[in-house]
């Protein structure tokens, strides 16, 4: 199984707006060295998440991604996700296909309808057509990754007719994921036209989304794709310390900070710290612990899933650098190997270790 981290490179909302350009500088500069220890370590993927609001300095997953290539040697790299309803899928897909050519074929896109609506009115779109965008936009996507010289016509933009687009990636078709949040039609979707999915787990037990796997395999298997060719991930909150009491006092403050926000623009209760320790509890949806008890969870989580890859969300909200470097340090050397070895089906034929 694959193991990565993703983030959307949280800033002081607050900061005064004189100091904005510094605050992200410096947030972007500590961005770099997590990608770059991430890869030292061995994991498999780091994403990075599209936002327009000041509580987040990534507003275009692709260029720090781009920047994150040089410095990098194996680690893939995919946003997490592109807010494609709200762009221009020849740019996406220009944009991600240099990243590739960059990392020498380590680029991938994780599409969705995203979690935010600012980037809508931003670019000048209507939010009644929320739906209608996201599928159109990911139809041509799709084309253009299999296309070179494309033909194709839609409703909400103006057609192709015969264009080339360029640069192709490195890739023979560069990796399209469909991540979703809750909408049992976006993971029917996703199986019927054979994508891989990632389904994002930030609330409740983890296990009430086992649903949507089967759902997605069966809308798979009806569109004609084999269920077992296709790669499923689950994306979670989560934090790693040398000590299971010290992740959860120093994720505790930052994660609570960012879901509280949250919750006043929603309508959510505030969180308290009894529901966030039940919360990462061994069915609980926050994977976080020693490295024991993080890579005990995750190989839990795959028993239920089949999944063949999860990303944590470390650095959510205001978490110090520090932190959060020594966190990926343990991910890569503590966790990922306990969870490698656990899910290894042992030579003889025995049943991975539990």
């Amino acid at each position: 199984m694959e193991l990565g981290l993703y983030t959307f490179a949280d800033v002081d909302p607050n900061i005064a707006s004189g100091s904005r350009g510094q605050d992200a500088a410096t947030r972007l500069q500590h961005l770099l060295e997590e990608i770059e220890l991430a890869d030292q370590v061995g994991l498999d993927v780091f994403g990075l998440g599209e936002h327009h609001r000041p509580d987040y300095a990534v507003s275009s997953p692709s260029t720090v991604l781009a920047a994150a290539a040089v410095k990098t040697k194996n680690i893939r790299l995919t946003s997490a996700v592109s807010v494609l309803s709200s762009d221009d899928p020849i740019r996406v897909f220009q944009q991600f296909s240099t990243v590739d050519l960059l990392s020498g074929g380590r680029a991938e896109i994780m599409a969705g309808r995203g979690s935010f609506i600012e980037s809508y009115p931003l670019f000048g779109y209507d939010l009644n057509d929320y739906d209608r965008l996201f599928s159109e936009k990911l139809d041509l996507l799709l084309t253009l990754r299999d296309n070179e010289i494309v033909e194709w016509e839609g409703e909400l933009r103006a057609p192709i007719n015969r264009r080339g687009v360029y640069p192709r990636p490195l890739q023979d078709k560069l990796p399209v994921w469909i991540a979703v949040g809750g909408t049992p039609q976006s993971v029917a979707r996703a199986g019927a036209l054979g994508l891989p999915l990632a389904v994002a787990i930030i609330g409740g037990d983890y296990a009430r989304f086992a649903p949507f796997f089967d759902l997605y395999r069966e809308a798979a298997r009806r569109s004609g794709h084999d269920p077992k060719t296709l790669k499923t991930s689950i994306n979670v909150h989560g934090f790693v310390a040398d000590t299971t009491d010290k992740a959860a006092d120093q994720f505790y403050g930052p994660q609570a900070a960012v879901m509280d926000r949250l919750g006043r623009e929603r309508g959510w209760p505030p969180t308290n710290r009894a529901q966030f320790d039940r919360a990462r509890s061994a069915p609980g949806n926050l994977f976080v612990g020693d490295p024991e008890t993080v890579a005990e969870k995750i190989v839990a989580a795959h028993k239920v899933f089949g999944n063949d890859r999860l990303l944590i969300q470390m650095a959510i909200g205001l978490m110090p650098h520090d932190q959060i470097m020594r966190g990926i340090e343990l991910f890569g050397t503590r966790v990922a190997p306990l969870v490698r070895k656990a899910l290894t089906p042992a030579k003889d034929g025995a049943k991975p270790a539990a």
